[in-house]
């Protein structure tokens, strides 16, 4: 099963660090990893997706809130969230095939950010799926070059981590 886990941090060196080695130490692979500053500087919102079974998730619960830096840890695969990821995607464009390309970056509400002699650079916003969903369309052009933000969560209405 999926998770997705967000850990506040206090936003310090070699926090990201020890995390992420708490996971590769016990041979847990981190699908997705995203961290950034919160409404408070001197803190820190680590986002991971996982795979594993309920057990897995206690555990690792119960170990990052042994490491000093670690404020609360959430899971947020049972609760409502809104989540979203960037992509950035640099498609092989000959001039004769702009206007189709373009056309489907509009359908999934992306935008054209660079324009080259030879190529389009693409960025998405939204769902794993829908990233995913593009890019298997922006394929037949010929993807020279993609990066992915991972996944960035919060919790709907007035709950909160």
């Amino acid at each position: 099963m999926q998770h997705i886990i967000s850990v506040l941090v206090e936003n310090r060196p070699r926090v990201l660090a020890r995390v992420a080695s708490l996971f590769a130490r016990r041979g847990y692979n981190i699908e997705s990893l995203a961290v950034g500053p919160t409404q408070d500087p001197a803190i820190s919102r680590i986002t991971l997706v996982v795979r594993g079974d309920e057990d897995i998730l206690e555990q690792m619960t119960k170990q990052l809130y042994k490491l000093i830096d670690v404020i609360k840890v959430g899971d947020f695969t049972q609760t409502s969230f809104v989540d979203r990821e960037l992509a950035l995607i640099k498609v092989s464009a000959p001039s004769n095939l702009r206007g189709e390309i373009v056309q489907t970056a509009e359908i999934f509400r992306a935008r054209i950010v660079d324009v080259g002699e030879k190529s389009l650079l693409i960025e998405v916003t939204g769902t794993s799926d829908k990233i995913d969903a593009l890019e298997q369309l922006l394929k037949k052009y010929g993807i020279v070059e993609m990066t992915r933000t991972g996944r960035i969560v919060l919790s709907r209405g007035s709950q909160s981590l």
